[in-house]
C-alpha cells in the first residue's frame, strides 16, 4: 500500500508549501522551474523539509527521464543501468535527472565515478543531503553543482501540509503533532497515518502511543545520539561483544555515519587494549579504510567484524594513562633541562660543554629530566594494584 505522504506529494510549486527563498517569485529554482534551465544541483537540509518533491518537480517540470536512488543501498552498476548505452536504440533523447537521497552516504570512490557522467552531462544530479556538502561531496562534484539551502519547516507550513491529509485533527493534537515533528514533515505524515490506522481517532494520546511503538529515537546532535555510542564503548570496554554488537546495530539502522562509528573504534584500539594486543590497531585502522571505500550497507560487515574482534581483546590502558600522567607533568613543571647526555651535539662547542658526553647505547640510567629521575608513567599491574 503506497504510504501517505507519497500520496499526498505535491506535483507542482503551486502545491508545495514552504522554502519560499527558493520557490517564491523570482527566486532561484523556481526561475529554473519556469525557465526550463537544465543544471546539477544540492539540496542541503533537515529531513523532511522537501528536498525529494523539489527534485521531482523540477524533473516534472523539464519533461526530463527521472531516475532516483538513496546512497545507503545503491551504487556504481545502478549508476551504469541507468546511464545506459550512448550507442543503443533505446538511449533516450529526454534529459535524464539523477536524484541520489542521501548523497553524503557516497563514499569517495563512488562520487568519483560519478563525477564524469556529470561532467559530460549525460546526467543531471540532483543530490539531497542533511550533512554539510562542504565536508561530505567531494571538491569535484561540488563545483559542478549548485546548492541549495533548505530550512526547516514553519508552523504555518506544517499546517498546510497536515490540512492536505484529509484527516481530522483536533487543535490540541495538530500542536503537539507540530512541536512533535520539529519541522519535519514526513515525520508528521507518517504519524498522523499510523495513528489513524492503529487507533481510528486523532488525540494527544493516540499520537503519543503511536509515536513510541513506531519512532526509534536516534538524533545525531541529540542525548540519544550520545547515549548510544556511549553504550557502544562501555560494551567494549567491558568485554560484551553481544552488547556492543547491539549498540552498533542501532547506530548503523539508524543511519549513523559509519566513519564516526569507525574512528571511534581506532581510538578504542589504543585506549583500551593498547599493549595488551597490539594488532588491535591494525584492525581497527582496516574497518576505517574498509568503510571509507565501501561505504553502506555492505561496511555495516566490516564494522560488526571490528566491533567484535575489539569486545573480545584483552583490554590495557596502561599507555593511555601513562600519555596523560606524563602530559599533566608538562603542564605543571614546563620545559625541564633535557640531560646533557641525551641532547644532539652537532658542534665542538656543544661537546666541549658536555653535550653527548657519557651517552651508551644500552644505558639503564633514567633519561628524565632530573626533577623527575624516577617517575614512572607506564606502570605495570603490580604497580597498579599498590597505587
Amino acid at each position: 500500500m503506497e504510504p501517505l505522504a507519497s500520496k499526498i506529494r505535491p506535483q507542482t510549486l503551486e502545491e508545495f508549501a514552504g522554502q519560499e527563498h527558493l520557490v517564491g517569485p523570482g527566486k532561484p529554482l523556481r526561475e529554473a522551474i519556469e525557465q526550463g534551465h537544465l543544471f546539477s544541483f544540492l539540496l542541503w537540509g533537515p529531513p523532511g523539509s522537501g528536498k525529494t518533491t523539489l527534485a521531482r518537480i523540477y524533473a516534472n517540470a523539464l519533461e526530463a527521464e527521472f531516475h532516483e536512488l538513496s546512497a545507503v543501498d545503491s551504487g556504481k552498476e545502478d549508476i551504469k543501468r541507468i546511464v545506459g548505452d550512448r550507442n543503443s536504440l533505446q538511449f533516450s533523447v529526454k534529459p535524464k535527472v539523477l536524484f541520489i537521497d542521501e548523497i553524503h552516504r557516497f563514499n569517495k570512490a563512488q562520487q568519483d565515478f560519478l563525477l564524469p557522467y556529470v561532467e559530460r552531462g549525460e546526467l543531471t544530479l540532483i543530490g539531497a543531503t542533511t550533512e554539510n556538502p562542504s565536508f561530505e561531496v567531494i571538491p569535484a562534484l561540488l563545483s559542478r553543482c549548485r546548492v541549495f539551502i533548505l530550512n526547516e519547516l514553519g508552523e504555518k507550513e506544517m499546517d498546510a501540509i497536515i490540512k492536505r491529509t484529509k484527516i481530522k485533527v483536533p487543535k490540541d493534537a495538530r500542536d503537539w503533532l507540530v512541536q512533535m515533528a520539529g519541522g519535519d514533515a514526513r515525520q508528521a505524515i507518517t504519524t498522523l497515518d499510523n495513528t489513524q490506522k492503529l487507533y481510528n481517532k486523532i488525540t494527544v494520546e493516540t499520537l503519543k502511543e503511536s509515536v513510541q511503538s513506531t519512532h526509534l529515537r536516534y538524533d545525531k546532535k541529540g542525548e540519544e545520539h550520545y547515549n548510544t555510542i556511549s553504550a557502544f564503548i562501555k560494551s567494549m570496554r567491558a568485554s560484551q561483544p553481544d552488547a556492543a554488537l547491539y549498540y552498533l546495530a542501532r547506530m548503523v539502522e539508524a543511519g549513523e555515519d559509519p566513519l564516526f562509528i569507525a574512528r571511534r573504534m581506532v581510538i578504542f584500539a589504543s585506549e583500551d587494549i593498547g599493549l595488551a594486543q597490539p594488532t588491535a590497531l591494525v584492525v581497527a585502522n582496516a574497518v576505517f579504510e574498509a568503510c571509507e571505500k565501501i561505504g553502506y550497507p555492505e561496511c555495516a560487515i566490516n564494522l560488526a567484524h571490528g566491533v567484535a574482534y575489539l569486545a573480545q581483546s584483552k583490554k590495557d590502558r596502561t599507555s593511555y594513562e601513562g600519555y596523560f600522567e606524563a602530559a599533566d607533568d608538562v603542564r605543571k613543571f614546563g620545559n625541564l633541562p633535557v640531560p646533557l647526555k641525551i641532547r644532539n651535539a652537532p658542534t665542538k662547542l656543544m661537546k666541549d660543554v658536555g653535550y653527548h658526553k657519557g651517552y651508551k647505547l644500552y644505558d639503564k640510567e633514567s633519561y628524565l629530566p632530573e626533577k623527575l629521575k624516577n617517575k614512572k608513567y607506564l606502570k605495570k599491574d603490580k604497580e597498579k594494584e599498590g597505587k
